[in-house]
């Protein structure tokens, strides 16, 4: 499915060929309008300001975001990282049925530090251990990789934490069968969806994970410092990490709001973070949510592919190594160089001939989208094959 001149949705600069939306994705255009309108209209409009308003746009953020997952808005909770996800599991680990001492938390090697550090202290403080799962060597390395984690998964294993999509070699991993093992052996499952929610397909329903979370500012093309998480029944009467007068029954009662509360809102919505009305970032974030809607993940994995279709025919025949289509992501794509290449200066090089992508691990990580033509991947596999 090719997609033509969507490049006219975005105000990218000319000559530059910006693949890099696993870094931080552009806000289209739309979204910037949404946003300077909601700056435009707040002060003049301040003393129309209700009580509702304070909670209307996030329930719509919502869900947008339980549609975009397939999962219950009211499990949708709004938080501001995704360490601020991983740190609420963390203050709930010691409530899980069966959690033992010396169990430990499973990890992939080479994990975005935020899954890696939120096991730190509570390791220490229940007696558990982190168990990380190495990257196997070789051509080809997800279906290897995929079998070790499956494999590592046992009754040893309180809390398994695994991203959809490796966010440095884009390599996908099998949720399901990740989860159906996960649960047979009394773990939790939590996923990392940053890198893949909004340009790949999740289904909730399907992999049934216990928490689910993905930051805002890549590919759902949201603002910087906004994330959204699904909580599953675990958490439905569990911890939150900070004690919002927002999560209390008839929060929305500002009359009443010295009517102290002891029950929160039903199920996630005790997680929101604080504050989380942000009346200028919100509208953005809706509007961005519903392009990912209208686009949907069908299109933006088909057009990834068909701008793949050269670059990895010219690459593969100077030596670079590529994981199956079956095994990995096409909107994010870890093209893995011989060892003894400097990867910084390849990405130098790139940026020199305005060609923007990220220096990750033992490659580069290309990361198209919608706007990207086959002239961005060109320009792209033009500078590798002069380097290599």
């Amino acid at each position: 499915m090719k997609i033509k001149n969507f490049f006219s949705h975005f105000d990218l600069p000319e000559g530059v060929h910006f693949i890099n939306c696993a870094t931080r994705g552009p806000f289209s255009k739309a979204v910037v309008e949404a946003g300077i309108t909601s700056i435009e209209q707040f002060t003049p409009f301040i003393h129309t300001i209700k009580p509702e308003d304070f909670f209307e746009g996030a329930w719509r953020v919502r869900e947008l975001f339980g549609t975009l997952v397939k999962a219950d808005k009211e499990r949708i909770a709004i938080v501001p990282s995704v360490s601020y996800a991983m740190a609420i599991v963390a203050r709930n680990l010691h409530r899980k049925p069966g959690l033992k001492v010396g169990q430990h938390v499973l990890l992939m090697e080479d994990e975005f530090p935020s899954d890696v550090y939120a096991w730190e202290r509570v390791c220490q403080e229940l007696s558990l251990e982190t168990k990380t799962v190495p990257m196997p060597q070789g051509d080809v390395i997800g279906e290897e990789w995929n079998a070790r984690f499956l494999e590592a998964i046992n009754e040893n294993t309180a809390l398994v934490v695994v991203p959809h999509v490796h966010w440095q070699y884009g390599i996908r991993f099998d949720l399901e069968k990740i989860s159906q093992r996960a649960k047979e052996k009394g773990a939790l499952l939590v996923v990392d969806g940053t890198q893949s929610v909004g340009a790949l397909d999740f289904d909730v329903e399907r992999i049934q994970p216990d928490m689910l979370v993905s930051a805002a500012y890549k590919w759902l093309m949201g603002p910087y410092g906004m994330g959204l998480a699904y909580f599953g029944t675990f958490f439905d009467d569990g911890i939150p990490l900070e004690e919002s007068w927002m999560a209390r029954q008839d929060s929305h009662l500002f009359y009443k709001l010295t009517e102290y509360q002891p029950g929160y809102r039903s199920k996630a919505y005790r997680y929101n973070v604080g504050e989380h009305s942000h009346f200028i970032q919100m509208p953005m974030l809706e509007v961005a949510l519903k392009e990912k809607l209208e686009w949907g993940c069908e299109t933006i994995q088909a057009h990834c592919k068909d701008l793949w279709e050269n670059p990895i025919r010219q690459l593969s025949e100077k030596g670079v190594r590529f994981e199956p289509d079956t095994l990995r992501a096409h909107h994010l794509v870890g093209v893995r160089l011989p060892h003894t290449t400097d990867t910084l200066q390849i990405q130098r090089a790139l940026q020199q001939r305005k060609v923007i992508v990220a220096a990750r691990g033992q490659g580069i990580r290309v990361s198209p989208h919608l706007y990207n033509t086959p002239e961005d991947m060109q320009a792209l596999v033009d500078t590798l094959l002069e380097i290599l």
